[in-house]
């Protein structure tokens, strides 16, 4: 791996972590359509057999094994975009959501079609996989929120589930916080550098993470059309929730006494401008035109890497 391979794999990571910040916009999404998700679930899933190499003092093979430069990199840019990019996000979130809404559904709209591409072949069963995903999706978006303890063994728990849903293309983590009442309560951690909420949290994800991507890569492996089906249907199915105009129906207090939107229903442009609201409807298509270019780019230049370096990833 050259410098610029290095350079590119921890941009993914920052591009990756930037999206997992966002409630609705899946990191999985971002690995995807960048040409690194196979890679990264194929890394993942060899890391109990790393750590045996590695309890037997074999650390090279292990090293090797589980593609720790390719993790180290990745993970690296994916951390520093959660601490550096969390105040940003959350503050585009507040004072311009039309716009980065509207850029993230032109972004996984495009996604979720280059993903289709890749089926090689159309029938019952990835239909019916499809349809599932769809419904999936949409049931996680407009699902009643929880009320998630924030106890150690709580903690542990949402971050096995939340970390599944980031790799999953589609299933935003950050919303699946959102339902579970932990997301203002995660992204205030983060500020504070809260070290052991984090710990605990981050202990959770790495448990979901190893178990989740075994199971995720070996389908993909022996059930590809079906799996890829499946995680299209998530893509579109989310689309509920990163639709640019919304009324918020239930607001949420986190714990510095600032309210957040809990529950949101979708409206039309006009609908929303008859609230009183400024639709943006030109910067709203600008950002979604936008979202889609930045994907065609990125898928571009993943090929073109893939090409000069004559490998897959």
């Amino acid at each position: 791996m050259n410098k610029t391979q290095a350079a590119l794999i921890y941009v993914r990571g920052m591009a990756m972590g930037a999206a997992d910040v966002v409630p609705g916009v899946s990191g999985g999404t971002i690995a995807f359509i960048t040409g690194i998700y196979d890679t990264l679930l194929g890394a993942l899933s060899q890391a109990p057999q790393a750590l045996l190499l590695l309890l037997r003092g074999k650390v090279l093979a292990a090293w090797q094994q589980v593609n720790a430069t390719f993790l180290l990199l990745l993970f690296a840019g994916i951390l520093t975009s959660v601490f550096s990019l969390a105040k940003l996000i959350t503050w585009l979130l507040a004072t311009q959501p039309v716009a980065l809404w509207s850029f993230f559904f032109g972004l996984i709209v495009i996604s979720s079609v280059l993903v289709a591409r890749e089926i090689s072949r159309w029938n019952i069963a990835t239909a019916a996989f499809f349809g599932v995903g769809v419904a999936a999706a949409y049931w996680i978006t407009v699902a009643e929120p929880l009320s998630w303890g924030t106890d150690p063994l709580s903690l542990f728990m949402a971050g096995a589930i939340a970390i599944c849903a980031m790799i999953l293309p589609g299933i935003s983590g950050s919303f699946l916080l959102l339902l579970m009442g932990l997301y203002p309560v995660v992204i205030a951690a983060v500020q504070s550098f809260d070290l052991a909420f984090l710990l605990v949290f981050a202990g959770g994800c790495v448990f979901g993470l190893l178990a989740f991507s075994r199971v995720l890569h070996w389908l993909l492996l022996h059930y590809r059309g079906v799996a890829l089906a499946f995680l299209t249907g998530l893509m579109l199915g989310s689309l509920n929730k990163v639709w640019p105009w919304k009324e918020v129906l239930q607001w949420i207090t986190d714990r510095h006494g600032e309210q957040r939107p809990l529950l949101e229903s979708n409206l039309w442009p006009w609908q929303f401008a008859e609230q009183g609201h400024d639709p943006q409807l030109l910067v709203a298509i600008l950002m979604a035109v936008a979202g889609v270019v930045l994907v065609v780019a990125l898928e571009l230049s993943a090929k073109q890497l893939r090409h000069r370096a004559g490998v897959s990833d």
